[in-house]
């Protein structure tokens, strides 16, 4: 029976690295993801169990739900800076090497 050759990006695709850096973009993108969720989701579920404390007054109209909020939001944009880190260190010098090595199975 013939088996055709594999192509050089075919082999790429079907390496161990590719599939480690798959594996680690979803691993941190999902980790990412539930920490999102936990973040919003704990913040309507305070709001919905604990009137009291986030319609407690902090300073004028300020209110501790407000201060909650604007944690929420530092919160993702925090999480938004995690994921650009790991990608710059990690995911992106990977991908450049598995392309170069793609490309270079073609010249």
């Amino acid at each position: 029976m013939y088996d055709p050759p594999v192509q050089p990006s075919r082999q790429v695709l079907e390496s161990a690295e590719f599939r480690r850096l798959v594996a680690g973009r979803w691993r941190v993108s999902l980790v990412l993801t539930a920490l999102l969720f936990i973040l919003y989701y704990g913040y309507i579920i305070l709001i919905a169990t604990n009137r009291q404390l986030v319609s407690r007054p902090v300073s004028g109209a300020t209110t501790a739900g407000i201060l909650f909020a604007t944690g929420v939001i530092a919160g993702a944009w925090m999480l938004t800076a995690a994921y650009v880190v790991w990608a710059n260190r990690q995911y992106d010098p990977a991908a450049a090497q598995l392309r170069a090595r793609a490309e270079k199975g073609h010249g």
